[in-house]
């Protein structure tokens, strides 16, 4: 990998892509001291202490510590990803945007132009929430002008992310959407070092904990990458035909079908799930609800923390056989190689062919969902049982290792062009 990136910095429109890249993520880490103006430090910190365990932590972590800071970038790229999901989910159930989408180039650009007026309404939507809503204490002032400054500079500073992403993915190496959240991410790793080690030094944490977590993270890692990597080929043969003086077809390919098709999906929606409950505690202090909540569903109650984490599982497992089967459909597969005259050898086309491809995703699926799952779990696992500060949950980890993966994949198509031996056999 390091002499992959080295003959790539020698390179120098890939040196320049590289710079790029490495300076818009500097942009976007100097917009995250930013404060918003008008808000009192003192109780918007209180506040986010309280509130932490909840849905707070998960946007704070896609932010990079912004939201629990309350700076410009405070909302993150997260208005972004909804919007783009919604679109997602718009265009199978519309029919009207699934012709949009198939009109190619055109199509897919007034689909990104839908994805960013919703990604603005979203973002003032959600602005609007988190300061009059959630963290209206902390506001110096409550009059109209004061809310009005704080809603639109908080939408202003999405807006910018959401610019910054694709000049990043237009301009420099890699997807920028992707690079900001992986930024957002890593640049937490320091600070949990720093808390990790400060706790070695008083011995509250012991040597042997922290090297068999290192054992287990390296162990996890290489399990995502394999998993995150792995896919099942389906043979598929093109039938020969004559038209006018040419032949076509004769040809053999195949269907890579991922045996992680729904990506980190299914952990995001069921982190966000889990931890609504924790978030209404922050609104209902020192009730009977409150106290349920913090005993039975919360990952630092006892024996809450147990039931949290089969409940993760579980909602992990569904929404990955959910969102893979919004996204793939063997039926419209299977169609389309009928038409084109293609076949999986040994299967007849059309509704044996679909019926296959069900069988074989269900059968690769499961054993995604569940590694997914375990993934998901083993943060909190490893959070019970010793005292390590990493707050790198099963979110975080495939965001990075899949965002890592696929720009390395970007730097080696580059590479291969220019007759370099890469990184990525």
């Amino acid at each position: 990998m390091l002499s992959t990136l080295r003959n790539a910095w020698k390179i120098p429109d890939l040196r320049k892509r590289m710079l790029y890249t490495l300076m818009m993520m500097v942009v976007f880490r100097l917009g995250s001291c930013i404060p918003v103006p008008g808000i009192n430090r003192e109780i918007l910190a209180q506040l986010f202490k309280q509130g932490e365990n909840g849905i707070f932590g998960l946007f704070n972590l896609f932010s990079g510590g912004a939201f629990g800071k309350f700076t410009i970038f405070a909302l993150s790229i997260t208005p972004y990803i909804t919007s783009s999901i919604i679109m997602q989910l718009l265009t199978i159930a519309i029919p009207s945007l699934e012709a949009l989408a198939r009109e190619g180039e055109e199509g897919r650009k007034k689909i990104a132009q839908y994805t960013r007026y919703g990604t603005v309404v979203l973002a003032l939507i959600q602005a609007t929430g988190v300061s009059v809503g959630l963290f209206r204490q902390a506001l110096i002032a409550s009059d109209f002008w004061s809310i009005t400054v704080v809603v639109l500079t908080l939408t202003a500073g999405t807006a910018f992310l959401m610019w910054l992403g694709e000049q990043i993915t237009e301009k420099g190496i890699g997807n920028g959407i992707s690079l900001i959240i992986f930024t957002g991410i890593i640049s937490r790793l320091p600070l949990g070092v720093a808390q990790t080690i400060e706790k070695l030094k008083i011995g509250e944490v012991s040597i042997i904990s922290l090297l068999t977590f290192m054992v287990i993270a390296v162990l996890v890692i290489a399990g995502v990458v394999a998993i995150q990597q792995g896919t099942r080929k389906i043979p598929v043969q093109y039938a020969k035909r004559v038209v006018g003086r040419k032949m076509y077809g004769g040809h053999s390919t195949h269907i890579p079908l991922k045996v992680n098709q729904a990506g980190v999906i299914p952990v995001i929606f069921a982190i966000s799930l889990l931890q609504f409950p924790l978030t209404l505690t922050y609104f209902f202090q020192g009730g009977a609800f409150s106290s349920f909540v913090q005993k039975w569903l919360s990952p630092a109650g006892n024996p809450g923390v147990w039931i949290y984490s089969i409940l993760y599982m579980i909602l992990v497992i569904f929404f990955t056989y959910f969102y893979t089967a919004v996204t793939f459909n063997p039926v419209e597969v299977a169609d389309n190689m009928k038409k084109h005259g293609g076949f999986i050898p040994g299967i007849r086309p059309g509704k044996p062919t679909s019926e296959y491809l069900g069988r074989v995703l269900n059968r690769i699926t499961l054993a995604g969902a569940i590694f997914l799952a375990i993934i998901a779990v083993m943060p909190t696992i490893i959070l019970q049982f010793t005292n390590m500060q990493f707050r790198f949950g099963g979110t975080s980890l495939l965001i990075v290792v899949g965002v890592a993966l696929e720009t390395m994949k970007q730097v080696e198509a580059q590479m291969m062009m220019r007759h370099y031996q890469g990184f990525l056999k």
